[in-house]
């Protein structure tokens, strides 16, 4: 049931009436090694329907590495994900993927070579927003409430509610102090129950964290 204080289904592909380039990934995204929470969205002119396709980039099922995203993040037009598949292998003297390239020079690969590259799952976690055209590395972990800025070429993983910059992303700064970040990552809003998040609203956006721990 979506009553007053449970906002847009998020199962809607397209939430905002007359501005389908802005869609919910939850339904939009069908490839097994990609999650996505509820209320997430991604916003291009071309439509959110290519995000899978535009935006997470040498994603290959045989590797196993997943991208996983929270809830409640704004990922905006032309940012992309860079996934394993994406290594190369950089123990020798060469990255060069001769062996993909067969007619013999598949001969004497070592596959742990390659293996030793792989970084792992690339997790963002919730309330996070991802500016135009940032670059997420494979295996970065970017804390919740966290913010990359455009244009951001993420190398490494993000704290939560920590604001990247550049190329390589650094941290400019935290949102809040840490007392306050501690106390807002046990508050975990984005867990809340949809009709709880919509009563509390205010508390939510506001400025006020014993505001937002009476409402909890």
């Amino acid at each position: 049931m979506h009553g007053p204080n449970n906002g847009p289904n998020p199962g809607i592909k397209h939430p905002i009436p007359m501005h389908s380039r802005v869609g919910f990934l939850k339904s939009l995204v069908t490839a097994d090694n990609i999650e996505v929470g509820d209320f997430t969205y991604y916003d291009d002119p071309d439509g959110p329907d290519l995000f899978q396709t535009k935006c997470v980039l040498h994603h290959y099922p045989f590797i196993g590495d997943k991208l996983i995203i929270g809830k409640f993040c704004a990922i905006a037009e032309g940012a992309r994900f860079i996934m394993n598949g994406a290594n190369h292998a950089m123990s020798g003297f060469s990255t060069y993927p001769f062996n993909i390239f067969g007619h013999g020079w598949e001969e004497g690969f070592d596959p742990e070579t390659w293996h030793r590259e792989l970084r792992g799952d690339t997790v963002v976690g919730n309330d996070v927003w991802i500016g135009m055209e940032a670059l997420i590395l494979p295996g970065v972990q970017i804390g919740d409430g966290a913010i990359a800025a455009a244009k951001a070429v993420v190398t490494h993983d993000v704290p939560p509610y920590a604001i990247v910059a550049g190329n390589p992303a650094k941290m400019v700064k935290r949102r809040f102090d840490q007392r306050t970040i501690d106390r807002l990552l046990a508050v975990a809003w984005w867990d809340w129950p949809v009709d709880k998040i919509g009563r509390n609203l205010n508390a939510i956006r506001g400025a006020d964290i014993a505001a937002l721990e009476a409402a909890a």
